[in-house]
């Protein structure tokens, strides 16, 4: 592992004393937290059980200053949660980032009633507050806060599970996180960490995609216990949640935080579920030809073709990659991304303890975006650059916003993301000789199947996981069942799979952080996939109408942010479009008769 490393040239750590200096000891955050509690002391004082009685100018200099502290607490869990991401497996940092976020979470709690008392306040009163520019302001904000007015309980519940999260939810969501860090698993007399070992299943050899496969399914069922026992410990946990609310479906809570109507979700996820035999199932019966069969194990699923040099892309070519695509879209772009790079907002090197996979953290308006990658050098990891970098280049872009507004819903915060993975792959396509498009179509055709053929059947797991914890807790046997069960119909008769891969559920954090998350991704990759149609079609002026999307953050809904584009995600024809897109790069595989 270490050879590999250093072929991939010097690769960036993150530097998080933009945050707080100091360390684990920051007499900075200390101070902070000190101050924020004070203030939101008296905050409470001066506004409990008065908001709704405030003329519009005062009800919005309340919720600015509501706003000041939120961002000062968001900076505190931000550094907390990075440092943990960091090194998940050493107790210090795990015992500082539950000392944070429960002095956190009792700070928030003399806030809870900003919201609850928000929410009370009758329609007509509100509207006729809204004269004042002040509170005009928070206009959007307040409309997603009172989304959730149908479903809120008495100010003793609500602060009862607010205080209760950081001993329940939050706390079996750490012991998944840390379990999964703390995994090791054998293979040819290596121990290695999940992300170091899931990254096998894309080797060139055979063998060690087998290895591989079999080391995760051994692991993952002997901890298949712990993880079941999470997984319904969770599921129970929202179902009690959800029947005090009145929430209609497992799935409700989710669609509202994402600002989108049940019914666009349920469009997406049919308008997907129709297309797999054109989709998946046809594109893995042709790789299954392509590596000299007519099925393909399960750990083949993302082998590299035959013909595929496998090459190892160091660092340095793989920013320039993506910053030169993004550039060729608009200098703009690129020169925001370049930040990321010229200072230390990216952790790149895969190393033990380490959160595996990616993520972008927005972190607070005050501050910057941090990028988490796992960077092994292969083109994927070059595409998850492009992906993580859009997600941070919205971020910045939406910061304008502050800190109750510039958080977009999940299901256009992968927009910037996915656009910029296309961008990477369009520009990476056209300088691509006639025989590596080829692998490159295939590559691309793989990526977007696993953000929404993969996304969509997880989701349809997760449905099936919770309407079934309804009745009873599910062992990890049904769990496997489950899995297996929508595996099968996702990918098709193509794949061929084993008893060690009904595990694999087990390492999915989607499932644990943020039930009903995955259909986002299968959302966002076909709303890019339609808005690159219109890109590629346009005249001037794309460039203005995308940053304008970019900068509103959770301003605006889907359809006012699509309707400049002339798109509109709640006709069921906008999905074809997206699908559409995938599709035809499979059609023009299949025209080439076979890879060579």
């Amino acid at each position: 592992m270490a050879e590999a490393a250093v072929d991939l040239g010097k690769l960036p750590e993150w530097d998080l004393n933009d945050l707080y200096p100091g360390g684990l000891n920051s007499p900075q955050l200390q101070r902070d937290l000190d101050q924020v509690a004070t203030r939101a002391s008296v905050f409470e004082t001066k506004f409990k059980g008065k908001l709704a009685v405030l003329s519009g100018d005062d009800l919005g200099s309340a919720i600015a200053e509501y706003e000041a502290m939120q961002d000062i607490l968001g900076r505190v869990m931000s550094f907390a949660s990075l440092t943990q991401a960091g090194n998940v497996t050493d107790s210090k940092v795990g015992q500082f980032y539950q000392s944070v976020q429960e002095r956190v979470n009792g700070i928030s709690t003399s806030l809870l009633f900003v919201t609850l008392e928000l929410n009370r306040i009758e329609d007509a009163d509100l509207e006729a507050k809204y004269a004042s520019a002040k509170l005009a302001h928070y206009c959007p904000w307040l409309r997603d806060v009172r989304a959730f007015r149908p479903y809120q309980l008495s100010d003793e519940i609500e602060k009862l599970l607010h205080e209760k999260s950081v001993a329940g939810r939050n706390a079996w969501s750490r012991l998944f996180d840390e379990t999964m860090a703390g995994l090791r698993f054998q293979l040819d007399g290596k121990s290695l960490t999940s992300e170091q070992v899931l990254h096998l299943l894309s080797d060139k050899k055979p063998a060690t995609r087998k290895a591989a496969a079999l080391s995760l399914g051994k692991t993952f069922g002997e901890n298949a216990r712990l993880f079941s026992l999470i997984t319904n410990t969770l599921a129970k946990d929202k179902e009690i949640e959800d029947k005090w609310r009145n929430l209609p479906s497992p799935e409700a809570a989710r669609h509202l935080s994402n600002a989108v109507e049940p019914e666009v979700v349920d469009a997406l996820v049919a308008a997907v579920q129709q297309a797999y035999p054109r989709l998946s199932h046809r594109y893995y019966a042709m790789k299954a030809k392509w590596l000299g069969g007519d099925r393909l194990d399960y750990w083949d699923r993302n082998a590299p073709l035959p013909e595929d040099a496998d090459r190892t892309i160091p660092w340095p070519e793989a920013r320039d990659t993506v910053l030169k695509a993004y550039g060729r879209f608009s200098p703009k772009l690129a020169e925001i991304g370049q930040k990321f790079f010229d200072n230390a907002w990216i952790d790149a090197p895969s190393r033990p303890g380490k959160s595996p996979g990616a993520f972008a953290h927005p972190t607070v308006p005050s501050a910057h975006p941090y990028l988490l990658l796992n960077y092994q050098g292969k083109t994927r990891d070059v595409m998850t650059l492009a992906h993580e970098l859009g997600h941070g280049v919205h971020q910045v872009l939406a910061a304008g916003q502050g800190t109750l507004m510039s958080d977009t819903p999940l299901t256009l915060a992968e927009t910037a993301s996915v656009f910029g993975e296309q961008l990477t792959f369009r520009a990476m396509l056209d300088a691509a000789p006639a025989a590596r498009r080829r692998i490159m179509l295939a590559s691309k055709v793989e990526d977007m199947l696993n953000t929404v053929v993969r996304q969509i059947a997880f989701y349809t797991f997760e449905q099936r996981v919770h309407a079934e914890r309804r009745k009873t807790e599910l062992t990890p046997e049904r769990l496997g069942e489950i899995w297996l069960g929508v595996q099968t119909e996702s990918l098709g008769p193509a794949l061929r799979f084993d008893d060690g891969y009904r595990a694999f559920w087990c390492y999915i954090p989607h499932f644990i952080h943020s039930p009903f998350y995955v259909y986002a991704y299968a959302f966002g990759d076909c709303l890019v996939n339609a808005l690159y149609v219109v890109y590629a079609n346009a005249e001037q002026g794309f460039q203005d109408k995308y940053f304008t999307m970019l900068k509103a953050g959770g301003t605006l809904r889907h359809k006012e942010l699509l309707a400049p584009f002339g798109l509109d995600a709640s006709d069921p024809a906008f999905w074809s479009k997206g699908l559409g897109v995938i599709e035809g790069f499979i059609d023009e595989l299949e025209r080439a008769g076979s890879v060579a």
